[in-house]
């Protein structure tokens, strides 16, 4: 079975990285630089570099009429131009860190999950994906709960 990863699309992110710091206010978001640690891209799906600009913004993943709608903070870096694409393989942000992993219907219910704690995600998205009910799946940061991409049978 093969799955496929994407980062999101960076048109979607373009009118508030035009925007001054008030104008982003306005919008939940704001501007940071990345510092020691991850500042995980949802756009390039890799961790930015120390001292890279990003924009911290508000997104909604999970944006269904339902009790399983779910938005949260995630990191764009400013330079973003193009959405990773991942074919069978880990992107950056899925490697060497706890990972849950959210197995959805095709109406957008939540029907399976897992965790990926030791750097197990390819086999736990297997297994998720073996389900047939499980349509896509939301990856999400274990520890802060952010998500991280969404994964799709390809």
């Amino acid at each position: 079975m093969t799955y496929r990863i994407r980062g999101l699309d960076p048109a979607l992110f373009a009118g508030q990285l035009a925007l001054d710091d008030t104008g982003l206010a306005g919008t939940r978001a704001r501007r940071e630089i990345a510092g020691e640690g991850r500042y995980p891209c949802r756009v390039t799906l890799e961790d930015a570099a120390p001292g890279e600009a990003l924009l911290l913004t508000h997104y909604a993943n999970h944006a269904v009429e339902s009790p399983y709608h779910n938005a949260f903070a995630i990191y764009v870096r400013a330079g973003a131009t193009v959405a990773a694409d991942y074919v069978d393989s880990l992107p950056p942000v899925l490697r060497a860190r706890p990972i849950a992993l959210r197995g959805y219907t095709a109406a957008g219910d939540l029907h399976r999950a897992a965790l990926a704690l030791a750097d197990d995600v390819d086999a736990q998205v297997r297994k998720l994906l073996a389900d047939s009910q499980v349509a896509y799946i939301d990856a999400h940061n274990a520890m802060h709960g952010c998500f991280a991409a969404r994964i799709e049978r390809d």
